[in-house]
């Protein structure tokens, strides 16, 4: 793995942790304050952790984990970032995804998209 790989996965490691920091306060924390929200926190925590290793292995299954994780990802953003805006009483409190991903720059609405084209890129001749 090269430049773009390695900014990729490293990015991905950053989100695994701040999400997994983020996830764990919330939930030992409030954990009553905002179920909802702070479970799906722990549950993109945990996408990001998969999507983070699956990306930084090399092999078919690797990737096949890897394509799973970012696609999880895309949709979770997407289906929590509607939902968020739609339906703001059931996120008293933001996750990761809220409004997808404002808390952090946008940047996981993008993050899932570059995962994918950086596999679509790299995939065997033959799956082109």
């Amino acid at each position: 793995m090269t430049g773009p790989g390695r900014v990729l996965v490293a990015a991905y490691g950053v989100f695994a942790l701040a999400a997994s920091a983020r996830a764990t306060v919330q939930l030992v924390r409030d954990a009553g304050e905002a179920p909802l929200a702070y479970g799906l926190s722990a549950f993109a925590a945990a996408v990001y952790v998969v999507a983070t290793v699956a990306l930084a292995r090399p092999g078919p299954r690797a990737r096949s984990l890897a394509w799973t994780a970012v696609s999880i990802e895309a949709f979770g953003v997407v289906a929590v970032g509607l939902a968020s805006l739609l339906v703001p009483d059931a996120f008293p409190r933001a996750t990761v995804w809220s409004g997808f991903g404002a808390g952090y720059g946008f940047v996981p609405a993008v993050l899932p998209w570059l995962g994918m084209l950086y596999l679509r890129r790299t995939g065997p001749v033959s799956s082109r």
